[in-house]
């Protein structure tokens, strides 16, 4: 080989070398629908909580070489309005990734999210059905059905409340929650005394409130959030209503935890030990602590999760020298099995949803008292 060949030869490999890392190092943009506007806005400001705090020390860390960033767009909780904002993060800012929540406005943008090649990652929504939307869908907070078999046997055997009423809102979460308590609850030797639907819509309850007093159950499950949770809430106590309220995980955001009328109230949430000495756990909490001046949530949790799971597959395609796509994401996710995430090392199940112990919370106008834990 001639000095000129040999010298044109270096020159070129030189030249790869050089332009690899800065190929690598490219700032990262994924996507966000969160409510920001209307009466789910409260959970919007919760999500993008643990979201943010994940982009810090993504970027703290420089572990993507360049900048992450989130490009929010306003779901305002409904499904039209979520496919609207889906297709603008897939079609104009072209994210690879998108943090999605709600049940309805998860299943909405599914199809988007397949067609594209996007994946979408859900970690407020929880009906079960999150579960079957394709495998570029996928859950980082236990399902519906997950939390209803937590908490009914703990209702029946540790507290004694067998015989519920429900309360739900008529759209795919409520239903999904219906459909599991029917299932669920006799066989913990339970009985369902009255299904009580409401439109999304609704605000007035005395008229549900008059029909849970004449059942006269032992607890009451309400299965809706937002402010028309908090309002169910506060109808059926202004109404005389005594009786135990349960719920799932949307029971944890401030403004049904602060409720006075809430107080002593239960909810299922993911097990997660604040305290725990696990390193990406400790750093979660203190940093969250700090910054916000109260204790985490499972939902800020949850979307922090959401992020930096994002955050450990994009890292390990940048030193593989792989491009970070929707189609990469889904294929390293499925090779590396396990991540370290809040709440210690965490698997995924082959539908794409999270594996996840839960406990069971009591409302006590702070930061909530767990009153069971490892529940499955």
């Amino acid at each position: 080989m001639s000095i000129f060949r040999k010298t044109t030869v270096f020159a070129a490999l030189a030249a790869v070398i050089m332009a690899a890392p800065a190929a690598q190092a490219q700032n990262q943009t994924i996507g966000a629908l969160f409510p920001l506007s209307g009466p789910n806005a409260s959970y919007g400001d919760v999500f993008s909580a643990g979201a943010n705090l994940a982009v810090e020390h993504i970027n703290a860390d420089q572990m993507l070489g360049g900048t992450l960033t989130i490009q929010y767009e306003d779901s305002q909780g409904l499904p039209q309005q979520g496919v609207i904002a889906m297709n603008k993060l897939v079609n104009v800012t072209k994210v690879p990734y998108v943090l999605s929540a709600f049940t309805g406005v998860s299943k909405a943008v599914s199809a988007t999210a397949t067609r594209s090649k996007t994946v979408t990652v859900n970690g407020g929504g929880v009906g079960p059905d999150l579960a079957e939307l394709g495998t570029y869908f996928w859950n980082v907070i236990p399902l519906a059905n997950v939390e209803v078999k937590a908490i009914l046997p703990f209702l029946a055997n540790e507290r004694k409340l067998k015989n519920l009423v429900l309360v739900y809102v008529d759209d795919p979460l409520g239903q999904s929650i219906q459909k599991e308590i029917e299932k669920a609850l006799p066989a913990v030797g339970g009985k369902l005394l009255e299904s009580l639907s409401v439109p999304p819509s609704a605000q007035q309850f005395s008229g549900i409130a008059a029909r849970i007093r004449a059942a006269n159950p032992d607890a009451v499950y309400i299965a809706s959030f937002g402010a028309q949770q908090t309002q169910i809430i506060k109808q059926l106590r202004d109404n005389g209503l005594q009786q135990q309220f349960v719920s799932y995980s949307a029971f944890s955001v401030p403004e049904t935890s602060r409720l006075p009328e809430a107080l002593g109230a239960l909810y299922t949430a993911q097990s997660v030990d604040w305290s725990s000495s696990d390193p990406v756990t400790r750093r979660f909490a203190d940093d969250y602590q700090r910054k916000h001046h109260k204790a985490p949530t499972a939902y800020v949790a949850n979307y922090y999760n959401a992020v930096r799971l994002f955050g450990l597959l994009a890292q390990q395609l940048r030193q593989q020298g792989r491009p970070v796509t929707g189609e990469s994401l889904l294929a390293q996710r499925l090779q590396t099995k396990t991540f370290d995430l809040v709440g210690g090392r965490v698997t995924f199940g082959d539908d794409g949803t999270v594996i996840s112990p839960m406990q069971v919370v009591e409302i006590d106008g702070k930061a909530g008292k767990i009153v069971a834990s490892g529940l499955r």
